[in-house]
């Protein structure tokens, strides 16, 4: 019985790094709509209003709006329907999560109203920015084979490389290649030695591959099995200049922690195959932390009508990924055959430039009685950026982004009606695409509803939030590139409790 064993290596160039892609340079840029019920409630349409807690996270001059110091906490009940298209096969899948979206708190300084400066606020704001937690599976027919893709990444590598030498196990080269040649010679490893390759001819000089698969039809089935999160945490100052103006700064420290394990089947019955089953098994750890900075301004041109203006820094993350594999096959003869290293790869810290933002805002107000607000933000996508920049793969990678992703707008409309203590609220949003083609994902559209009931010093509030959307996505990022297609509903039940303090 073989010795399974864990060894880390950590892998001599970020090169060898191959994990990243458009998918993961638009999950760390973005963030869904979360926060207070009451913010909910209006779509998030706060960036002229202030007076939520919520509202710091899109405006930091949203806190000098408070007369007195105030906290909130809300809770999330967060539910993902997901119908999959894969070729011509149809799945559903449902994710539910319960998640503490909002605790935030401030304190209000007031001084003399004679006083140019006549108030000032300090305040801490944290928001769950977005969840990951995301299981389905998606199955088919296809006329491709994941062949392609160890074939791919297998030409051009000389066969002495993947061949086993005495007393040397599987862990051991495959800790080897990544050390010394990273992931792809790696890849193409695993496809050799798992008979799903074999070599033009036995010479270990041979740089050229055939597949043990013949062509036909390709019954697959993909599981994609992710949780984690992207939080953040702000720190907050603003002030009020006399009767008109509110100004705001929030630093922000942001967190994520993702992780993704997927698996590909493969079974064919094409006359000629050596090889007629395939399990392909990833699993991805992602850890990283990151810092930002936020501006902006609140203008109260008279008793009803208000502007705000935000500009959102990039944020710079520090990211840290760790990957594991395995490949299995069967043959008609029943050959059965585990490539299963047991290594941990841990690769070099990179960082993760995410795109600025700048949103502009309009409210206006009808006496105590009600409101109406609108934002508009607009963030360029191409400018995300894999640092260092001076390496090679990332070069590749960030003109790929400039190539297929684009600026996006984000459109967002609220309303609050008042009935003595009770508020009743509604929202709308909108956002545009960030990819030029059609892949990544889709537009985004989104209804929102609330109500929220003043008992003094203590408000309750409740909301509802549905936004649908698409995204189209291939399996693998070369050779068997056939897109799953996930037709998304989001929906959240947020309820919250603000106080006085």
């Amino acid at each position: 019985m073989k010795r399974l064993f864990t060894i880390v290596i950590f892998l001599s160039g970020i090169s060898a790094l191959t994990a990243q892609d458009l998918k993961d340079a638009y999950r760390y840029s973005t963030e869904e709509l979360t926060g207070t019920a009451r913010y909910i409630g209006m779509s998030g349409a706060f960036g002229a209003l202030g007076g939520d807690l919520s509202a710091i996270s899109l405006n930091p001059a949203s806190s000098a709006v408070f007369l007195s110091s105030t906290a909130s906490v809300s809770l999330d009940y967060r539910t993902m329907d997901t119908n999959i298209s894969y070729n011509n096969g149809r799945t559903t899948s449902n994710n539910s999560d319960l998640d503490l979206g909002n605790l935030s708190g401030i304190f209000v300084f007031t001084g003399n109203n004679t006083q140019n400066w006549r108030k000032f606020s300090l305040g801490i704001n944290y928001n769950s920015s977005a969840l990951y937690t995301d299981n389905y599976v998606a199955r088919g027919n296809s006329s491709n084979s994941i062949d392609q893709y160890f074939l791919n990444y297998a030409n051009g590598v000389p066969l002495d490389l993947l061949q086993l030498r005495d007393d040397e196990s599987i862990s051991d080269l495959y800790s080897f290649l990544g050390e010394n040649y990273g992931f792809s010679t790696q890849q193409a490893f695993l496809g050799y030695q798992a008979y799903v390759l074999e070599a033009e001819i036995d010479d270990p000089n041979n740089t050229d591959y055939f597949s043990l698969i013949a062509p036909g039809s390709f019954d697959q089935r993909y599981s994609h099995n992710a949780t984690g999160l992207n939080g953040k945490l702000s720190f907050n100052a603003a002030s009020q200049y006399k009767d008109f103006l509110y100004l705001g700064l929030n630093l922000n420290s942001h967190f994520i922690n993702y992780e993704n394990a997927t698996e590909i089947t493969e079974i064919n019955n094409n006359s000629g195959s050596e090889t007629t089953e395939v399990y392909f098994g990833n699993t991805l750890s992602t850890n990283g932390d990151g810092f930002s900075f936020q501006l902006g301004g609140i203008a109260k041109i008279n008793e009803n009508l208000r502007f705000g203006l935000t500009y959102d820094s990039p944020i710079w993350y520090n990211i840290r990924e760790e990957t594991t594999q395995y490949l299995e096959t069967n043959s008609p003869q029943d050959e059965f055959v585990s490539v299963s290293p047991a290594i941990i790869n841990v690769y070099p810290e990179y960082t993760l430039q995410t795109p600025a933002k700048i949103t502009g805002s309009i409210a206006y107000l009808f006496g105590k009685q009600g409101l109406i607000s609108f934002d508009y933000s607009r963030k360029d996508y191409s400018n995300t950026k894999f640092k260092p920049t001076d390496d090679l793969d990332f070069q590749i990678l960030n003109s790929e982004i400039s190539e297929k992703m684009q600026t996006a707008s984000t459109y967002r409309l609220g309303g609050e009606y008042r009935i003595s203590q009770v508020s009743l609220r509604a929202g709308y949003r909108y956002e545009e695409s960030p990819f030029k083609a059609n892949t990544g994902k889709g537009e985004l559209t989104g209804y929102t509803a609330g109500i929220g009931y003043n008992f003094g010093n203590i408000n309750l509030d409740l909301a509802y939030s549905l936004a649908s959307y698409n995204e189209s996505n291939p399996i693998l990022n070369t050779g068997l590139t056939d897109p799953i297609r996930l037709d998304r509903d989001l929906s959240k039940f947020v309820v919250s409790l603000s106080f006085g303090l």
